[in-house]
């Protein structure tokens, strides 16, 4: 089954356990970081911005006016394959791509002639979003920039677009799923990781409230308690340790993200990560390829089906190596 079938399915059970469904109640107001977002009524042309809230859209059963162009793992035209197979399913003309930049492209977002901009995962700055708001009631992430989970992205969308409920279903279909994969490999419960890459000439450590490592505990997994001391509470998505440091990095298992496997094993043959217990025991998970990467990083209730087995089979398989 497709993935444009496989989320119709969810939304149409959802309907049938809940009976007639009728729309959901306008105006409603959503907060977020930069304060609240009302909505009168109910939207009909949909703009996104920013990573993984175009596959929120989707898997809602909307097709966006707008939505950006993704360079990574995006391909020529900048969608995600599983955003695309639900775009082709969905028939008729593709919605405007956005540029991608910092800065959101205004006058492309403008002429798209939107009712409500999703941005629920996303960086955007507070200026940005009076900006945006400008143009149409936009929904900002909730608390921290690029650390919204998949599960949150899905409620403020359903929210946003008056199908809170089949969010919800949604949510605990998709969330069933992934229990699912996990059932298959008993071994991962409790394993703690540590999720990490090399960036500018320091190791670069996922922190806490990533989305990547949210999905990983979201897994049965625990982030490793030997990072609590490492990590600065500034918010961040991430933080830097040492090459020198490295041996701080206490975990079960180690987790990276690569493009390709001359990285990967470029990395773990280093030698401030090959001396480590868990590179020892081959006890560390490399997810290798950029939609491979791209579906997890972070993850979103379409992204989650590309390829999942094969992620949590790299992860069970690290645990059953680990020390």
């Amino acid at each position: 089954m497709s993935i444009r079938a496989h989320a119709m399915l969810v939304l149409a059970m959802a309907v049938t356990a809940a009976g007639p469904v009728l729309a959901q109640d306008f105006p409603v107001t959503i907060a977020h970081a930069y304060g609240e977002t009302t909505i009168t009524e109910k939207p009909e042309r949909v703009a996104t911005w920013s990573w993984g809230n175009t596959d929120a859209v989707l898997a809602l059963g909307v097709k966006p006016v707008a939505m950006p162009f993704i360079s990574y793992g995006g391909g020529d035209n900048g969608i995600h394959p599983w955003a695309e197979e639900v775009l082709e399913e969905m028939g008729g003309e593709l919605p405007a791509i956005l540029a991608e930049n910092d800065e959101p492209p205004y006058e492309q977002i403008l002429a798209a002639g939107p009712d409500v901009i999703i941005a629920a995962h996303s960086g955007i700055t507070e200026e940005q979003y009076e900006r945006l708001s400008a143009i149409a009631p936009t929904v900002a992430f909730p608390e921290v920039a690029w650390s919204t989970p998949w599960q949150e992205v899905t409620q403020m969308t359903g929210a946003a677009l008056g199908l809170a409920e089949e969010a919800e279903a949604l949510i605990a279909e998709t969330e069933q799923f992934v229990a699912d994969a996990v059932a298959a490999q008993p071994g991962l419960a409790g394993t703690t990781f540590i999720a990490l890459n090399d960036f500018d000439g320091s190791l670069a450590i996922y922190a806490e409230l990533d989305s990547r490592v949210k999905f990983l505990t979201d897994l049965g997994l625990v982030y490793a308690p030997s990072l609590e001391a490492l990590e600065p509470d500034d918010g961040s998505f991430y933080f830097s340790v040492s090459y020198e440091n490295a041996d701080a990095l206490v975990s079960d298992i180690l987790v990276s993200y690569y493009e390709n496997e001359a990285d990967s094993d470029a990395f773990f043959s280093a030698p401030y990560i090959a001396r480590l217990p868990q590179t020892q025991a081959g006890a560390y998970a490399s997810i290798v390829g950029i939609e491979e990467v791209a579906a997890v990083s972070p993850p979103s209730a379409l992204s989650l089906r590309w390829g999942i087995e094969d992620y949590v089979a790299r992860l069970a398989a690290a645990a059953d190596n680990a020390q």
